[in-house]
């Protein structure tokens, strides 16, 4: 498969133009005549370390979900190209897998935001927190007015703090995230579960495999989030 085609099935599921203005979603290495891709990796974030793997394992391209600001000089000999935002906003994007792992796609709403998701579900704390548990086991929560019931739940993947207000003025009494600040979280009028970064993102990746099909061998990185338990 060459590789233009690969990103043109990508960017028919999350077209590029879509994407923030201070994003970098694209080709962050392009090299000219090497266009055949027998094989991929997929991952989170390129790093030295992922590069150095996709070599190994004799990969022609990464795709990765995290985009390039930079590209250090031992990156320029293999295809990469990122897909940010503009998945954050696709229909069946980063917030939706996390709504699809949790079994919860038949609660959604059709309450449309660029980049949170909301379901109608009625719950406890203790059995959404359960829930949640079973794709980030280290997951956290804020309820600073101890809510033990809710209703209305929203959702964005990776660092959607900035969204609190938001999802506040949307009806939802919840909201699953990651990356989340003490101030922020000091301050949140609705209660907030930081499941982590790395967690509520790299559910995407199957996602990227399904629209690429079989065309091209893919393998996935051996990556995991950087924190860890003490």
């Amino acid at each position: 498969m060459y590789k233009y085609e690969i990103t043109k099935k990508i960017e028919q599921f999350a077209p590029l133009e879509t994407q923030e203005d201070w994003d970098c979603s694209g080709w962050a290495v392009n090299i000219e005549n090497y266009d055949e891709i027998n094989k991929l990796m997929l991952c989170l974030t390129v790093t030295n370390d992922v590069v150095r793997q996709a070599k190994e394992q004799n990969c022609d391209m990464i795709i990765s979900h995290h985009p390039c600001f930079s590209v250090p000089l031992e990156w320029s000999k293999i295809n990469i190209y990122s897909t940010h935002t503009n998945t954050d906003k696709a229909q069946g994007g980063t917030t939706d897998t996390i709504i699809d792992k949790l079994r919860l796609s038949e609660y959604k709403t059709n309450i449309e935001h660029e980049f949170l998701r909301i379901i109608d579900y009625n719950t406890t704390i203790q059995d959404f927190s359960r829930l949640l548990k079973q794709i980030s086991p280290n997951a956290r929560i804020i309820n600073n007015n101890q809510i033990t019931e809710l209703k209305k739940i929203a959702f964005c993947a990776g660092s959607g703090s900035e969204f609190i207000q938001d999802a506040k003025e949307l009806g939802a009494d919840c909201l699953v995230t990651g990356d989340l600040k003490f101030h922020t979280a000091l301050e949140s009028p609705i209660v907030i579960y930081d499941i982590g970064h790395f967690e509520s993102e790299i559910l995407i990746l199957p996602v990227f495999e399904k629209i690429i099909g079989n065309d091209a061998k893919i393998v996935y990185a051996d990556e995991h989030s950087p924190f860890e338990l003490i």
